[in-house]
């Protein structure tokens, strides 16, 4: 299932523009310490009071529910103020102010950045969430923590695969690609066997090209403190720009937005025939398709050359304790409970896809037969695409003002004759002046 609703997984399109500043606004909190030893917060729980937790993520009602049975004493108000977006802003205007956020928000790891340079979130180190980094896979522990301090703990996580529609390629006789070139051929070659099959649809995605820039090895942002570098030069993104000016040179993207109605038809009537993404889309696939059970398959995600075992993340989000919370004791009681504790368990019950190793390597999550991919093991293949993710990958302290760009600027390339190397141009422009303009130091 995939714990993020599907608009939101992909990080793209957001409309969030905020001034970020680079110093915490308004205290709140004060009376609440920053630091506890496991003592002092099973004292908490057992003393009890009651927190606010922001969050869209649909698992989490019945974690909640079993969370104040385990501990009584704490009453757990969950509230969806709005999914991404929405919560980010209503977020960031809770800090401004001092007051009326909550105690835990659910932030996406592109997000995250934006909370905590502006002093927004805590550090949860205190708490002893610094000790916590071996029971996470790489991807997301490299999201919340940086700098010596926890920002959040990893909720879930989006190691990249390639899911396929067998019967498909099966039927024009295409091999599942391995690697991104062989993935260029297999678009070429569906589209001469049948002019209405596309390999996928791509119309500038924000959160699709960073993910496969930075499986390809591409480090385009460095983020040292307040201090910003950006730099579209790197093998990694040239890589990338060279296999996706091609596919659109020869028109080989579907012309359908993706995470429409027409989007979800068109994969189910075969005119889309694939998507590279996170591996909290089964439960997409399986309400959106329903009719594409049976014929679609999970592959590993093809490489930027043969023989490499790169791979990415796209998707996942954490919980946080925002610096203003009124009781952060019970705010970390509760998000160490939901991330690493027994609620781990019931989400994934409920479909969620785990940021645990344990979870991970577990023979009983691996061996899952998955009835939606004809009765494939696909955990496997995600749990082998989480353990190679490079964990040196670093998102913009403004990513969502980044990817709520990205569309007046890449996405240009995609409805007419501009370069993708002149629209990236444009984007890395905007997000300089942007960051200049929030008192950043821009290299």
């Amino acid at each position: 299932m995939n714990t993020t609703p599907r608009r939101l997984t992909r990080g793209i399109g957001i409309a969030l523009v905020v001034a970020l500043g680079l110093t915490a606004c308004g205290s709140g909190g004060e009376d609440s310490p920053d630091s506890a030893s496991p003592e002092e917060i099973r004292a908490a729980l057992e003393e009890g009071g009651s927190i606010t937790v922001w969050a869209w993520e649909p698992t989490l009602a019945q974690t909640v529910a079993d969370f104040q049975e385990l501990h009584p004493a704490v009453e757990v108000e969950l509230v969806n103020v709005g999914t991404g977006d929405d919560q980010y802003s209503a977020l960031q205007n809770a800090h401004s102010a001092g007051s009326g956020g909550p105690d835990v928000a659910q932030i996406e790891y592109f997000a995250l950045g934006q909370f905590s340079v502006s002093g927004a979130v805590s550090d949860l180190s205190g708490f002893g969430a610094s000790e916590l980094e071996d029971l996470f896979s790489p991807g997301p522990w490299n999201a919340v923590a940086g700098g010596g301090e926890v920002h959040a703990l990893p909720m879930d996580s989006g190691p990249m695969a390639f899911f396929y529609n067998q019967d498909l390629f099966d039927e024009h006789g295409i091999e599942v690609p391995t690697t991104w070139d062989e993935y260029l051929d297999a678009a070429r070659a569906l589209q001469a066997a049948d002019p209405d099959v596309y390999i996928t649809s791509d119309n500038g995605d924000a959160g699709l090209m960073t993910s496969l820039v930075w499986q390809a090895g591409g480090r385009p942002f460095s983020v040292d403190g307040t201090s910003v570098g950006i730099d579209f030069s790197d093998e990694g993104t040239t890589r990338y720009l060279e296999i996706w000016q091609q596919l659109l040179d020869e028109d080989l993207l579907s012309p359908i937005t993706s995470w429409t109605d027409e989007w979800y038809q068109g994969m189910a009537d075969g005119r889309i025939a694939s998507l590279a993404t996170g591996a909290w889309m089964p439960a997409n696939l399986s309400s959106g398709v329903p009719s594409g059970e049976g014929a679609w398959r999970v592959a590993p995600l093809p490489q930027w050359a043969e023989g490499e075992t790169a791979e990415a993340e796209n998707g996942g989000s954490g919980l946080a304790v925002p610096t203003a919370s009124g009781d952060k004791l019970l705010a970390y009681a509760f998000i160490d409970y939901v991330t690493t504790g027994e609620g781990v368990g019931t989400r994934l019950d409920a479909g969620a896809f785990p940021a645990t190793v344990a979870d991970l390597e577990s023979e009983e999550f691996l061996s899952t037969e998955l009835p939606y991919f004809g009765g494939q093991q696909a955990n496997q293949v995600f749990a082998d695409a989480a353990a190679g993710v490079a964990d040196d990958w670093s998102y913009l302290p403004y990513q969502a003002y980044a990817n709520s760009i990205f569309n007046d600027t890449v996405g240009q390339a995609y409805v007419s004759d501009l370069p993708l190397t002149d629209a990236l141009g444009r984007w890395e422009d905007g997000l300089r002046s942007y960051g200049v303009d929030q008192g950043f130091d821009v290299d």
